[in-house]
């Protein structure tokens, strides 16, 4: 190829408040509209920061001779697109990104078959960033990205390098980095491991617990939480609750999770390691799992319920479960399956609180926060 389309920050068209304004406002009345069907409070509307907001980011590398750059492909034409920086992602991605590529491009053995680079950054100022390669990483491989990352550390950077090929993973230190989250006064503490989900918009994130924490204040009995990941909501909610009862079935993420409740100091949180359908099947008595060994659930008295499910929503079982319990909190990052689950949970549940998270801005996308309460009679 001997033409690239740049897209730097020079060459986006500007972006105004007004600019920004609109497109929430445009979200704001596509959500309205999509729950129409159902009495609804206020809509609470959380706005992102328009630009430095998403704190990951994949490029993939293009090579022309001995330079290489950061490229994206362009979604409807599949033109590659050079990426000299990107307004989207954090500053501190910004900040690293020519700096990175001024470390790989003298270095053969770090450049050659290189097709990937992904950035895992934070707000507390810790960057992970993996290289992707489509051949096997040798000894001579390591020694070069050990001298890379030194010289990127002695620059200022607060970095962890990982080499990625086919069933390989090479950490040049840890796999994760540690965030900071200022929620309602007080800092929370999150582990965050490479190639595993993350809240992209750390901005939102604070904005999601913080609602997540107003809607259940004064909550009484216990918190079952589903698809806890590392813990995200369930840490910071732990404090409005009795006891939680959390689940994830990626083992990294349960992990993390651990790392997080000690981190945090929670003293009143279980994390199991099970699917929400397992969970379902286990609290309906269809099916023993030896993970519950040891986990006395007619202990819990669970009158609140947590689900931030997958883009596809929940499924028919476990809408029918979380329809047992009085009151559930839903954070949904796609409206659509919200609502579709919302024909079954607005049988017997009214929404008391409706939230819009602007967690991709200049997207189509958006993330819904509503609580349900059990109807009266």
């Amino acid at each position: 190829m001997t033409q690239f389309q740049r897209a730097s920050a020079d060459s986006q068209p500007l972006r105004t408040p007004a600019d920004y304004q609109a497109q929430l406002d445009e979200k704001c009345e596509r959500l309205t509209r999509l729950f129409a069907g159902y009495p609804l409070p206020k809509l609470e509307v959380h706005a992102s920061p328009a630009e430095y907001y998403r704190m990951r980011a994949e490029f993939r590398i293009w090579h022309e001779v001995d330079d290489l750059f950061h490229c994206m492909y362009a979604p409807a034409t599949r033109e590659i697109i050079r990426v000299d920086q990107f307004p989207t992602a954090s500053r501190l991605i910004n900040q690293l990104m020519p700096v990175l590529l001024e470390g790989l491009r003298p270095q053969p053995v770090l450049r050659r078959k290189l097709f990937q680079i992904d950035y895992l950054s934070t707000q507390s100022g810790q960057i992970c960033v993996s290289l992707l390669y489509h051949r096997k990483l040798e000894t001579e491989w390591q020694q070069a990205a050990e001298a890379l990352q030194a010289d990127l550390r002695a620059k200022g950077f607060d970095l962890q390098l990982i080499g990625r090929a086919h069933k390989q993973k090479i950490c040049l230190g840890n796999d994760f980095v540690v965030e900071q989250l200022n929620v309602a006064g007080r800092q929370f503490t999150y582990k965050q491991v490479e190639n595993s989900f993350t809240q992209p918009n750390a901005a939102i994130n604070e904005q999601m617990l913080g609602w997540a924490l107003d809607v259940t204040r004064g909550s009484e009995g216990d918190l079952l939480e589903l698809y806890c990941g590392n813990g995200n909501f369930s840490i910071a909610l732990a404090q409005n609750f009795r006891k939680v009862l959390a689940t994830e079935i990626a083992k990294p993420s349960v992990d993390s999770a651990q790392y997080n409740i000690a981190a945090n100091g929670v003293d009143n949180l279980i994390i199991l390691r099970m699917s929400a359908e397992e969970f379902t099947m286990a609290m309906r008595g269809e099916r023993e799992f030896n993970r519950l060994k040891g986990v006395d659930l007619s202990a819990y008295q669970c009158n609140t319920i947590f689900v931030d499910p997958p883009r596809a929503g929940l499924d028919d079982a476990t809408v029918r479960l979380v329809q047992d319990y009085d009151n559930i909190l839903y954070i949904s990052c796609n409206p659509e399956t919200l609502q579709a689950n919302m024909q079954v949970l607005g049988e017997t549940h009214e929404i008391a609180r409706f939230a819009l998270f602007d967690q991709f801005p200049w997207t189509h996308h958006m993330e819904a926060g509503v609580y349900l309460k059990r109807k009266a009679g």
